[in-house]
């Protein structure tokens, strides 16, 4: 499982070497942030991948559009997720757009960009870290509540006539895949664990004390 490779990499990441001559100006925490950057980016592209195969419709609004071709988009802007079929919205903004009954477009990618957008905001936008960075332990806590919301919304969300929206674990009534599930904790830990780190190295103590109570997208502090 990939939370436990990253585990076991946070343990030995400061005791091995050999390094690219750039990690020269890396601590351990930006190493081990490296790792998390590109474990929730995986995590966002596998997800990509499942909801397609439950939404080939979504893809259809696109001709021409093919899976691979939407995870080029994603893995190939390295930084902000910005496109003009979504009016360039990104973040919360582009996750509600998947749940909005007047949007027409494709839903799948609309979450997949607001969700792959908050998730590297909660990381400055940046691919990797170096020593002069520093994350806000606050800002990652409240990605996680937000990756909670979202499971909510795919869950109990529907359109006026009791469809989903977008289909996941459930279809036709019956709950039938729980890789979803397993899926969206990973990526909830991989926030959580990552703003515990940040608040130790940062001397604060990070609390659960944003919940996600209100079932509603929250904006990530400034």
């Amino acid at each position: 499982m990939r939370i436990l490779f990253i585990l076991m990499l946070a343990v030995l990441l400061g005791g091995c070497g050999g390094y690219e001559i750039k990690n020269l100006v890396k601590s351990d925490i930006d190493l081990v942030t490296d790792e998390f950057i590109a474990q929730t980016r995986l995590a966002v592209q596998e997800l990509v991948v499942k909801l397609y195969k439950r939404n080939p419709a979504q893809l259809r609004k696109n001709p021409g559009m093919t899976v691979p071709m939407r995870l080029a988009q994603l893995r190939d802007n390295r930084y902000e997720l910005k496109f003009a079929e979504l009016g360039y919205r990104q973040d919360i903004d582009a996750m509600n757009l998947a749940f909005d009954e007047e949007f027409g477009g494709d839903r799948v990618f609309a979450l997949a960009v607001g969700l792959g957008s908050m998730l590297r905001e909660a990381y400055q936008y940046k691919p990797e870290m170096f020593l002069p960075d520093q994350l806000d332990a606050a800002v990652l806590l409240t990605s996680a509540r937000n990756v909670e919301v979202l499971l909510w919304k795919l869950k109990n969300t529907r359109r006026p006539n009791g469809e989903h929206y977008i289909i996941s674990h459930e279809y036709q009534g019956v709950v039938d895949n729980l890789s979803f599930e397993r899926l969206f904790g990973e990526i909830i830990v991989l926030q959580e664990m990552m703003a515990k780190i940040a608040g130790d190295s940062d001397d604060r103590v990070v609390t659960g004390a944003v919940h996600a109570v209100s079932k509603v997208f929250i904006p990530l502090p400034l």
